[in-house]
């Protein structure tokens, strides 16, 4: 390591923040993975019956299911890193490490409640994950804010 190459911030001191990003960075690409094989996966049975199998417009509800899986994960991506790294630097790693992978096992277990196929309704027994999501960003917002009250620090 040269002299520009030095850590800003110890792995150590970050290391529950650092793994529970890993954690969700591997989560989102089993899911596009899961993804991936289910379209490939329907398409050979599609063309097997002599169908043509249409990705976006054709209504099949496992694809819809593998589809909405991927598509609530990058919804609440951006917001989630940003309030756990925040959290991290600004109220503490350690309350940031056991929030933030709360909510990447909420992540986990969502394609689990959600099912393998999804029909014209979301079905109710997801909004246990839902929930559970959006509790722990509020979390973080709760404690940023109660850091800058805290910290004196002047508003604007």
């Amino acid at each position: 390591m040269t002299g520009t190459d030095l850590p800003v911030m110890s792995a150590r001191a970050f290391a529950g923040p650092l793994l529970v990003t890993v954690a969700y960075v591997v989560v989102y690409y089993l899911m596009i993975a899961h993804q991936v094989a289910v379209k490939t996966r329907l398409r050979r049975a599609y063309r097997a019956r002599g169908e043509t199998f249409d990705r976006y417009f054709g209504g099949d509800r496992e694809m819809l299911a593998a589809d909405r899986v991927v598509g609530n994960m990058l919804e609440h991506m951006p917001a989630f890193l940003i309030l756990l790294w925040l959290n991290a630097v600004f109220v503490g790693p350690r309350g940031a490490a056991l929030a933030g992978g709360a909510y990447v096992l909420s992540r986990l277990v969502y394609p689990l409640i959600m099912g393998r196929r999804l029909g014209k309704g979301v079905p109710s027994r997801i909004m246990f994950t839902t929930v559970l999501g959006y509790a722990v960003l509020m979390y973080f917002v709760v404690r940023l804010i109660g850091a800058v009250v805290d910290s004196g620090a002047p508003a604007g």
